[in-house]
């Protein structure tokens, strides 16, 4: 005959057993779901820390057409530019920071070609993003020079200084009023932005790859890897062209190649 009564708290312990081993293997697979999930989150993070996005990608040729002065090629790259998610302000700035490099007529024709992109993409029904205005008024007389001088020595990651500004003073003090001042306190562009468009400007420009290589430099203290920086190369070696592309890359290699000694 069996003990019935001796086998329920026997039944019972095996139960409370069983529950106790499911729920901890249910916790473990849920510890190592969430960590797989963390691992798989953390490596898309950093690969896209390495890759520029469609937008800065897009900047790249609008800079080295507009510098070239090439503007049915600037057209198609405005078009390309904007349906990748530039906005209008985005577009106008990197324009109007043209003037810096490649001086006011080419500027102008640019921002002329933008404003023809933009009314026939109205005309098509396509509304783009007007992005926005500068959060803050642009400083004036010293003021602007002083601001100039202190986004210099950041984007640089010193203070600028030499022979060149001794001998030409008012080509430093058009450098900070101007550029860096007047320029790059207009924040409805960032600075890496800013940046990779003077890169796609200057790789257009024979002769200025020594200001090229300084400015890939800048480029990676504003938090561009080398990496991002190489594929802005790919990005102009493929949708400028060769020689925008062999003066990117022979400037880049030579300011990764100091920067490893």
């Amino acid at each position: 005959m069996t003990n019935t009564t001796a086998a329920k708290p026997r039944t019972l312990a095996c139960t409370l057993a069983l529950g106790v081993a499911i729920a901890s293997a249910s916790a473990a697979a849920q510890t190592i779901h969430a960590e797989e999930t963390q691992t798989v989150t953390s490596l898309n993070t950093a690969a896209a820390a390495d890759t520029l996005t469609l937008q800065q990608q897009a900047i790249l040729p609008i800079a080295a057409f507009a510098a070239a002065g090439d503007i049915a090629k600037l057209n198609a790259a405005l078009n390309h530019g904007l349906d990748a998610g530039l906005t209008v302000s985005d577009a106008r700035e990197v324009l109007v920071q043209l003037y810096a490099y490649a001086g006011f007529p080419r500027s102008l024709n640019a921002l002329t070609e933008l404003m023809t992109v933009i009314d026939a993409r109205k005309q098509r029904g396509i509304q783009d993003a007007p992005g926005r205005e500068p959060s803050h008024a642009i400083p004036k007389g010293d003021a602007l020079r002083a601001a100039g001088a202190t986004n210099q020595t950041k984007l640089v990651g010193q203070t600028v200084q030499g022979p060149i500004f001794d001998f030409a003073p008012p080509i430093g003090e058009y450098l900070q009023a101007h550029l860096f001042g007047a320029i790059f306190e207009r924040d409805n562009l960032d600075w890496q932005s800013r940046e990779l468009a003077t890169v796609g400007m200057l790789s257009a420009l024979p002769g200025a790859e020594a200001q090229l290589q300084g400015h890939l430099r800048y480029s990676m203290n504003t938090g561009l890897t080398s990496q991002q920086m190489q594929q802005a190369v790919q990005v102009l070696d493929k949708r400028v062209g060769a020689d925008s592309g062999r003066r990117a890359g022979e400037s880049l290699a030579k300011v990764l190649a100091a920067q490893s000694r």
